[in-house]
């Protein structure tokens, strides 16, 4: 009886000593496994890909003239918000570029632009897919938790392991981390289009494909664009963390200022990066505003 009263007063103290889950043992086997089976094929057929259309764009972008950059800006921002969110964003630019970063910011809008056109190019079918079957969504919605509720860092390690040190390894983690809202709100954008009118496209002979592109995917529009505002966002942020294992721009800036106790340094990064943010969240959120989705929702 003592024996087993002993037993009791153990367990209701440490509980958890009954049981030891070796997660950190396996979840390090599994990494070191697929590093040891895919590591030269991702270093081979994915790295380059992705490492080809950052430089591209980080070329296009770095060959414009600052004073043609800004005027596009302002051209761009003008027509798909209004004239006030393009002088905001010439003068949020030009601050970034009288601070002495303005490479910083060209690199970092390069990797920005690069994760989340990869984050599009496989989001948008995963969630037209999700909007048509119930049961793909519900296999696809636990991994999209994890992808998104995963911090940040953690994405930093495997990355390195397959891609090694560089802009690489930084833009897969960013993709990862970025690309969920873009499923989500795809699946979301043509699930609450009206069923009437898909259905009266049915009836006039228009088939699934029509339907998508001539129904539902310009009224989904503006739900489509605030998921890319969102994973635009994510990635600047993601961006800026993956200045640790290599990736540049202005991320970078923070990450010398605090390792070297430089306040002024880290700031001017994290200006730069606010101000690259609200520039891009003001275009991104007046192109959402556009379109029959949106005028659609203003008249109801």
């Amino acid at each position: 009886m003592n024996e087993l009263m002993d037993l009791l007063r153990g367990v209701l103290a440490a509980p958890f000593d009954l049981l030891d889950i070796p997660v950190r043992a396996w979840i390090t086997d599994i990494v070191n496994w697929i590093v040891s089976m895919f590591r030269g094929f991702f270093r081979a057929y994915i790295s380059p890909p992705v490492r080809s259309v950052m430089e591209t764009i980080q070329w296009a972008l770095s060959s414009i003239p600052p004073t043609v950059f800004l005027l596009a800006v302002f051209l761009v921002a003008w027509r798909s918000a209004s004239w006030k969110v393009g002088l905001f964003s010439v003068i949020a630019l030009a601050l970034i570029g009288f601070m002495g970063v303005w490479d910083q910011m060209i690199l970092t809008l390069s990797l920005i632009t690069t994760a989340v056109i990869f984050s599009i190019i496989i989001g948008l079918p995963l969630g037209i897919l999700s909007s048509r079957s119930d049961l793909f969504y519900t296999i696809i919605r636990p991994i999209l938790d994890i992808m998104q509720t995963t911090p940040p860092f953690v994405y930093l390690v495997p990355a390195v392991m397959l891609f090694g040190i560089g802009n690489v390894p930084g833009l897969i983690a960013t993709i990862i981390f970025g690309m969920p809202p873009v499923i989500r709100l795809t699946n979301l954008a043509i699930r609450q289009v009206q069923p009437d009118l898909v259905e009266a496209a049915v009836a006039f002979g228009s088939t699934r494909r029509e339907i998508l592109t001539k129904v539902q995917f310009p009224l989904a529009m503006p739900t489509i664009m605030a998921g890319v505002n969102q994973t635009i966002m994510l990635s600047l942020s993601m961006v800026v963390i993956a200045a640790i294992i290599g990736a540049g721009g202005l991320g970078l800036e923070v990450y010398a200022g605090l390792e070297r106790l430089n306040i002024g340094q880290a700031f001017v990064g994290g200006i730069g990066i606010v101000l690259l943010a609200m520039v891009l969240d003001r275009i991104t959120q007046g192109l959402g505003q556009k379109g029959p989705g949106a005028k659609e929702k203003r008249s109801k």
